[in-house]
């Protein structure tokens, strides 16, 4: 998959792209945004610039009429797609012809990048998941089903938004340990979660599982996710059928896909599991998917308070993680999602689940991060943090490096905390 557009010697007429800590040309990642008053049409991002498609077919300049969902379900147009940009974008001559169709991304709206059908949220992160049972079930962390399948729940497809939209706190019912009967309210433990959002691509017919060895055909990219939390509700209401009120208020991801020809540099091999772990069932393993399964990531996590703003201070970082520390890779995720004929389809999106490391500062939640707030986070503002208050910003980023290649990133995924309705 390692082809010209990975050249780590291609450079930008763009000058923006060159050296852009996000959106070099080697990136060129989908997404769907509008100039000021005008109507959303797809585009890619290069540097501080987006360039919109139609406007470059109608010039002549490219050979497909392109929408998002048709590159998405795709993988031959998506990859056409990519090659033709890369060209354009790269060579001298297109200059004139093409420079007319770049926007000033920071005059742009950004919007989801096509409409999500349906929502999956997963449990792959196994630091998190044993870090969070411990705080339920020190002798036990993890339940017997862990390590055999991938844990997930069906989430909230329409309450999901791009990147910058404010996150208005939840009310609901919670039951404090003390008390008799359960009261409703605003949240009091509202927590983040650092995630990927995989998009769905072709997907499959109902009925039709998908083989483990062509599951990655059916990714057509990533995104950061941030799946908010109100740790209070989902105490009270998570048994006995998983998370409701406490997942479904609100879903940030960044708002441009990232290919899997972009990451194409940054595969890693799944890491062996553990000695004494069993081995997946066979439907669930693949050597060749296991030999680049995985993705050479690191995921940051800042908090920006409203006292930190006033202040000038600039973001301060909570947390460090890698994508690496997934137990389950992206392929497994689909294929399991999709082992009982359950049809996946173009633009779903599925969360990982919270990526947390094994260390206390990589961990992917402030549920985590206070040890369920016993031990709250001290700030450089004076202020401390066990879980979110209103005004609160956290933004999440990502970043793939490897020797030899130029990095690229996914653009920042930003919410902001407004008080409850």
């Amino acid at each position: 998959m390692i082809d010209s557009t990975h050249d780590p010697k291609l450079t930008s007429w763009v000058l923006s792209a060159n050296g852009h800590t996000d959106f070099p040309i080697q990136n060129l990642p989908l997404g769907l945004f509008s100039p000021t008053d005008e109507a959303p049409r797809p585009g890619t991002a290069i540097g501080g610039q987006i360039v919109e498609w139609q406007a470059l077919v109608a010039a002549g300049l490219m050979q497909d009429s392109l929408t998002i969902e048709a590159v998405l379900a795709t993988p031959a147009l998506r990859k056409s797609l990519r090659r033709q940009l890369s060209k354009l974008l790269s060579d001298p001559q297109y200059r004139e012809a093409a420079e007319p169709y770049l926007h000033a991304a920071a005059d742009c709206t950004l919007h989801l990048p096509t409409r999500i059908g349906d929502y999956t949220d997963f449990y792959a992160g196994i630091h998190h998941a044993v870090t969070v049972g411990k705080l339920f079930r020190p002798d036990n962390p993890l339940l017997p089903n862990y390590k055999h399948v991938p844990i997930g729940y069906h989430g909230r497809a329409s309450s999901i938004r791009p990147s910058g939209e404010p996150v208005i706190r939840p009310k609901g019912q919670t039951k404090a340990p003390e008390a008799e009967t359960p009261s409703f309210g605003p949240s009091k433990r509202l927590d983040f979660e650092l995630e990927l959002g995989i998009w769905v691509g072709p997907g499959n017919d109902l009925g039709h599982p998908i083989d483990i060895a062509t599951a990655a055909d059916h990714i057509a990219g990533y995104c950061l996710l941030n799946d908010w939390s109100a740790r209070d509700f989902q105490a009270w209401e998570y048994q006995p059928l998983g998370p409701f009120l406490a997942k479904n208020f609100m879903t940030t991801i960044s708002p441009w896909i990232v290919t899997p020809e972009a990451l194409a540099p940054f595969r890693l091999a799944q890491a062996p599991r553990p000695e004494g772990d069993p081995s997946p069932l066979p439907y669930l393993w693949d050597e060749t998917a296991q030999a680049g399964g995985a993705l050479k990531l690191s995921l940051e996590v800042w908090i920006e308070t409203a006292d930190m703003r006033a202040q000038n201070l600039p973001p301060f970082t909570l947390s460090h993680s890698e994508a690496r520390h997934m137990y389950w890779t992206p392929a497994q995720l689909v294929t399991h999602h999709a082992s009982n004929g359950c049809n996946l389809q173009t633009g779903d999106l599925l969360g990982t689940g919270t990526i947390s490391g094994p260390t206390s500062d990589s961990a992917g939640s402030l549920l985590e991060l206070s040890e369920g707030g016993k031990k709250p986070v001290s700030l450089p503002s004076n202020e401390t943090r066990s879980f979110l208050e209103d005004g609160d910003a956290l933004i999440l980023s990502a970043r793939a490096e490897a020797d030899g290649y130029v990095s690229i990133g996914f653009g920042e995924c930003r919410g902001r905390i407004l008080p409850a309705a």
